[in-house]
């Protein structure tokens, strides 16, 4: 399994330009909080190389539907829907030379305040990798920690999607997690960023520790198991079979990473690659 998943600051800016220009959804199927859920990943966005194969592949595997949302003369950011609820944006970018993979899932949390985010994740050692800037719903911008791992912060002006609507289901996204060399260090500065409250556990294979807000987890750290992996943030995706679904990612051009073993979460998940290369898990929900 390779998680070297390089990206450059240019394909950010062009995938927050994407969602400052994108025309306004229709979220009447969606119910938002009134105040912040700080922490909450509120939204997630596919960089791909190859948004064609991506709407293929993501409509094959958890029955997305696709819209339209960039603005008039932009490239084609497009909206993911799983029935009434949006989960994730599509954003097409060119391929690099070098041969560096951009295609990724870069998750968004929710701040209170995203300048203040940026600002006190450079102060714990952390880069900007897009300035703090306007979307069409709210306030954006992404950051790489001091590990290496991207991650985006929000702000939305109409409230974050509540948990009712996240609620975890097949075919949505039902966990998040930074794989990490150093989950203590980690911990520190997603707790100074963003205001979580963390907590280890012990479970098979080790320690796990927690991310949370107002006695809610939000995300995990993992421990990385192999350092030829680098530290990156894991988008899971909820499935009815974990092995069944990473056959079906295989027929629609993906690639299994890690395949479904007794061993690993007894059996609940895999990893796998979409078309373009971008990662992510398939986690078996009890239903």
């Amino acid at each position: 399994m390779n998680l070297k998943l390089g990206l450059a600051g240019t394909t950010l800016i062009a995938a927050l330009a994407a969602c400052a220009t994108m025309s306004r959804p229709d979220l009447s199927g969606m119910t938002f909080s009134a105040a912040p859920l700080v922490g909450k990943v509120v939204w997630n966005d596919l960089i791909t190389e190859d948004i064609d194969a991506a709407r293929r592949f993501y409509g094959g595997l958890f029955g997305w539907t696709f819209e339209d949302a960039a603005g008039p003369g932009r490239r084609g950011y497009a909206l993911a829907r799983h029935g009434g609820i949006y989960v994730a944006g599509l954003v097409p970018v060119e391929a690099r030379s070098d041969g560096t993979r951009l295609s990724r899932w870069l998750p968004y949390l929710s701040v209170a305040d995203v300048d203040q985010a940026v600002a006190g994740g450079v102060a714990s050692g952390g880069k900007v990798a897009v300035a703090a800037r306007d979307v069409s719903l709210g306030r954006v911008a992404a950051m790489v920690d001091p590990e290496g791992a991207v991650i985006g912060f929000a702000r939305s002006n109409i409230g974050d999607p509540d948990d009712n609507t996240t609620k975890a289901a097949p075919g949505r996204v039902v966990w998040t997690e930074l794989l990490s060399d150093d989950s203590t260090a980690a911990a520190a500065f997603y707790a100074a960023t963003v205001g979580y409250e963390t907590r280890d556990i012990e479970r098979r294979g080790g320690s796990y520790t927690l991310l949370g807000n107002d006695g809610v987890d939000r995300a995990g750290i993992l421990k990385n198991p192999a350092q030829e992996w680098d530290p990156v943030w894991l988008t899971y995706f909820g499935v009815q079979d974990a092995a069944a679904a990473a056959s079906k990612a295989v027929e629609l051009g993906g690639k299994i990473l890690v395949p479904v073993s007794a061993e690993l979460r007894n059996g609940s998940m895999a990893v796998v690659a979409d078309p373009a290369g971008a990662v992510l898990v398939l986690q078996k929900m009890s239903l």
